[in-house]
């Protein structure tokens, strides 16, 4: 029976643009669900933009717009990125989409009625200047642990995991000035009581990466806190609670579930179960940054037990480390990062992708420099996987009429991609997607030597039945390597998959001789080292 995979990618929030450390994070995504989709599972891969909270209103005001205004601007250009990217989303919506708010609403009515759910009168930063309550994330003061500058919900240096209240000399993020602290009635989950079931989660995570483990082992070794479920502010969806009318869901407790309601949203438009998807036969995935850790395995499968519908709870945690650039930390205040947008009119997305795949923060932090860049593209994408289609089949166009030879694939080939499937496979469902591509790329590399030691330039006049076995296998070669790295870059294996008419489904390919080829195009285009400096001087490096 064909399983039932999610596939949740994490919701970049629309108040700026998108950056090579989100594509980074988020691209594992895209190859888990293309694969899945390749091995005919049921998938449902599902995002969306996080519209809602303090920063976007804070960028609508400053910019003299709404903060629906802000957070359309940006959704449609994270759309338009990932359709570029070739990212494969059965649902891309977003956090403001009238389908998530109800179901949001609906979801916290059930959640409200649960013994977690308690009100509590609770101090709340208040920035006079600004008119507004803050977000803890904008509070900004002095940790009250070690001293260092910290925010209000967590300090960087230390790792304490504060409250806004706890800050020593605590001031407005925007402004700068002087907070006062406010009481205000709120709903509460009581995160606290369910340490037994997150840590039992936590333990049962076979498939987390070791970076949610550990920083999942932390925050329940200090103490889980409580969490506010309701927020005093203007900009998000409202509470559905007698009393709470002029509150709003605090943004944490209903972006994460917008898993759910892209996912209800999915299978409503094609008939099928929701209740299935979230049910214990079904394999999930969530797929995010560092940063989003505990939003996916604290905050999430507390709300999914305190609501009491038995869902489904995360299986495994695919969380990348940091993506630096040039040496640097990535600020998005300081205009110092490579935008999507505008590396996407100027490089192959398949490029970008093999990039972040070969290259990317998938166990520990990863450095992007153009120089890396340019030679990995020139050294292996194109002088590798390139190379190799391009002078296998443009030799059977020149000197074969275009026609497929006769030959047998040898023993020793047919086992190598046999094992390929099997290896690589097992690598992305374990979300090793370094270790699957740098696999593919030595079957490539060997591939090349094989064609090198045949040398069929030569056996064409010498010995025509061993240049056209030579011929035949490399087609075999070519075709399933095209269906195996599919997942990987979409792009160019289509094109290879429609020269050689077959399928991307993740199973064995034979070519037949007699195939008439059509005209081969040229895969990757070469980059000069000239782009290097005219790339670097963009970032405006000292």
């Amino acid at each position: 029976m064909n399983r039932k995979i999610l596939v949740g990618g994490a919701w970049p929030y629309a108040n700026g643009s998108f950056h090579i450390g989100h594509l980074a994070s988020l691209l594992p995504g895209d190859v888990i669900a293309r694969y899945h989709r390749a091995c005919k599972d049921q998938v449902y891969y599902v995002s969306g933009s996080d519209c809602h909270g303090t920063p976007v209103a804070l960028r609508a005001k400053a910019e003299g717009k709404t903060p629906q205004e802000i957070s359309d601007l940006y959704h449609e250009e994270f759309v338009d990125c990932f359709k570029r990217l070739g990212f494969s989303y059965d649902c891309y919506t977003k956090t403001s989409d009238k389908h998530h708010k109800d179901f949001i609403q609906e979801f916290h009515k059930k959640l409200y009625e649960s013994e977690l759910v308690y009100e509590k009168e609770t101090p709340q930063a208040y920035c006079e200047e600004c008119k507004s309550f803050l977000a803890d994330r904008f509070v900004t003061g002095l940790c009250p642990k070690c001293g260092a500058p910290a925010r209000g919900d967590q300090c960087d240096a230390c790792g304490t995991v504060l409250d806004p209240e706890n800050l020593k000399e605590p001031i407005c993020a925007t402004c700068g000035k002087s907070i006062t602290f406010r009481t205000s009635k709120h709903l509460y989950i009581a995160i606290s009581k369910l340490e037994k079931e997150l840590k039992e989660l936590c333990e049962g995570g076979q498939d987390w990466r070791k970076n949610a483990v550990a920083f999942t082992e932390r925050y329940i070794g200090e103490g889980l806190r409580d969490r506010a479920l309701t927020r005093d502010l203007d900009w998000g969806i409202p509470v559905p609670k007698e009393g709470y009318e002029n509150k709003t869901i605090y943004i944490w407790a209903e972006n994460v579930l917008g898993y759910l309601s892209a996912a209800k949203r999915v299978t409503e438009e094609n008939g099928e179960s929701f209740e299935e998807l979230f049910g214990k036969d079904a394999k999930h995935y969530y797929v995010h940054g560092k940063d989003n850790i505990p939003f996916h395995t604290i905050i999430l499968p507390a709300l999914l037990i305190a609501h009491g519908a038995g869902y489904h709870l995360p299986d495994q945690i695919v969380s990348s480390e940091y993506q630096t650039l040039e040496g640097r930390k990535i600020s998005t205040s300081q205009n110092y990062a490579i935008w999507v947008k505008d590396v996407l009119d100027r490089y192959d997305p398949d490029s970008l992708r093999y990039y972040f795949l070969a290259n990317g923060p998938e166990k520990k932090d990863a450095d992007f420099s153009w120089t890396e860049y340019v030679n990995s593209h020139n050294g292996e994408l194109l002088g590798a996987y390139g190379n190799f289609i391009n002078r296998s089949l443009t030799f059977i166009n020149k000197y074969f009429d275009g026609i497929v030879p006769e030959g047998t694939l040898s023993e020793e080939w047919d086992e190598t991609l046999h094992n390929l499937y099997a290896d690589t496979g097992r690598k992305i469902e374990k979300g090793n997607f370094k270790d699957a591509i740098e696999g593919v790329f030595e079957v490539i590399r060997k591939a090349n030597k094989y064609f090198d030691e045949k040398e069929p330039w030569k056996t064409r006049t010498r010995d025509v039945l061993t240049c056209k076995n030579t011929l035949y296998e490399c087609t075999q070669i070519i075709a399933n390597l095209a269906v195996i790295l599919a997942p990987f870059l979409p792009f160019s294996s289509e094109k290879v998959l429609g020269w050689l008419n077959i399928s991307k489904d993740w199973e064995y390919k034979t070519v037949p001789a007699g195939y008439a080829l059509p005209e081969i195009q040229i895969l990757f285009e070469r980059l000069d080292k000239s782009v290097i400096e005219e790339e670097r001087a963009r970032l405006n490096l000292e």
